[in-house]
């Protein structure tokens, strides 16, 4: 069983002796172990793919991590030339802003085909899909005031952002993909950034649409929100979502998550990038590695990786736990 079989598996929620693992670095961290990261994980090989420019660094370390899952961005777009006014005027201007094209489909896809054919899952993303697209242009605070204040304004916003999207996704989702990530964070430390019913009536349905032709094209639907989402599980679970990240154990119980919908979604993430990563010792971190792979991993319905990607104030030598554990834990 290659590595794209194990996270098929894991999202048919099929138990395997091996849990496939998808970890990631912010650029940062990245930054700040480049020299021990290319000791550690890179080959001859790795090395000259990356300077060559055939591979980012982060392309290859996805390869000399031994990763199952190989995130790559997607062909998608920007605002483009955004006035001040649009995110500093507390009004919602009477106009939507000017968009750009970004990501070159060509150069994606032999990068989707060369990580396949080493046997791969490979995902495609786009961070900042949707909810976050408009708040990156309103910014967040006056966004969050449209959706309650300006709700006629904010649909408008948001349904651009959707038309936009849906072409995007046309183009990219019959090349060679496995899954598909929308990233947008929706939830807090404490609970939703909206109320729910906000949430289905404004951001919901442009979803289901982008999620139909994720669908229509079968390939897996994975989301990223930050913060407590639990509201509206049921509601991702309904409009064809398999798998959720980052599922963060500091803001829901991860474990309750799993026992209520671990037959229904597969979870990626889910360990503490806000305790034992940044201050917990070695041990601890490949104990507690170990705790939820074993619990989250039952039935499948798993993917190691921690609730965010690994950040600066995690200790090298953590992070080294954390992937160790990841790569031997078997249930054998």
């Amino acid at each position: 069983m290659d590595k794209r079989e194990l996270v098929y598996s894991a999202i048919n929620h099929i138990e395997t002796p091996k849990v496939p693992y998808g970890i990631s670095f912010t650029s940062a961290a990245m930054d700040k172990y480049k020299d021990n990261l290319e000791i550690d994980f890179f080959d001859s090989e790795l090395k000259a793919a990356v300077k060559e420019e055939f591979l980012t660094f982060r392309e290859a370390l996805n390869i000399g991590m031994g990763n199952h899952v190989v995130s790559l961005s997607i062909p998608w777009w920007n605002w483009l030339d955004l006035d001040k006014e649009y995110y500093t005027s507390y009004e919602p201007p009477s106009y939507l802003p000017k968009t750009i094209d970004t990501g070159n489909y060509k150069a994606f896809e032999e990068k989707t085909k060369f990580f396949q054919d080493k046997g791969h899952y490979v995902l495609g993303v786009a961070y900042g899909s949707h909810f976050e697209k408009a708040n990156f242009c309103r910014g967040i605070e006056n966004f969050l005031a449209d959706l309650v204040g300006y709700p006629d304004y904010s649909k408008k916003l948001l349904d651009y952002i959707i038309q936009k999207n849906l072409i995007k996704l046309e183009n990219i989702v019959n090349y060679s993909l496995d899954g598909i990530l929308l990233g947008s964070d929706w939830g807090s430390q404490q609970s939703m950034l909206m109320s729910p019913s906000v949430w289905r009536n404004l951001i919901k349905p442009g979803e289901l649409k982008e999620y139909d032709i994720i669908k229509s094209a079968k390939k897996h639907i994975w989301i990223h929100s930050c913060g407590n989402i639990d509201a509206i599980i049921p509601d991702l679970i309904e409009m064809g979502v398999d798998v959720l990240n980052p599922l963060q154990p500091e803001v829901m119980d991860i474990y309750k998550i799993k026992k209520q919908y671990g037959n229904k979604l597969t979870f990626w993430g889910g360990i503490t990038t806000q305790r034992i990563l940044p201050f917990g010792t070695p041990d601890e971190v490949t104990n507690e590695t170990n705790n939820v792979i074993s619990k989250m991993s039952k039935n499948g319905g798993y993917i190691t990786a921690p609730s965010q990607d690994f950040q600066v104030d995690v200790p090298y030598e953590n992070i080294i736990a954390l992937l160790e554990e990841a790569k031997s834990y078997t249930k054998i």
